[in-house]
């Protein structure tokens, strides 16, 4: 069986922002993804990564935020994404500096 992606959503804001979601299914769960999910849900602007929340092999569930990265507690991609939206929403329309 093959990973089977769920969810590959790209938006280009008003303001140049980039918002990209991506998920998928793995064919089970793994060490790094017991929860048998790969995903990646990403904001940026100007080339620059803003904020990340993503799961590649070797790291598990962690979270970007500019330079900082940390572990991040996976509990469901709706929560996931609400806590995503809840994250981008003070950075949208902003002027990045860094």
């Amino acid at each position: 069986m093959r990973a089977i992606l769920l969810v590959r959503d790209k938006k280009i804001l008003a303001d140049g922002s980039l918002v990209e979601m991506v998920v998928w299914r793995l064919p089970g769960p793994t060490p790094d993804r017991p929860h048998g999910l790969k995903y990646s849900f990403f904001y940026g602007r100007g080339g620059k990564c803003l904020i990340r929340y993503d799961n590649e092999s070797g790291k598990g569930d962690h979270r970007h935020f500019v330079d900082i990265e940390e572990p991040y507690r996976f509990e469901s991609m709706e929560s996931l994404s609400e806590i995503f939206s809840v994250t981008l929403s003070p950075w949208e329309g902003k002027r990045c500096e860094r």
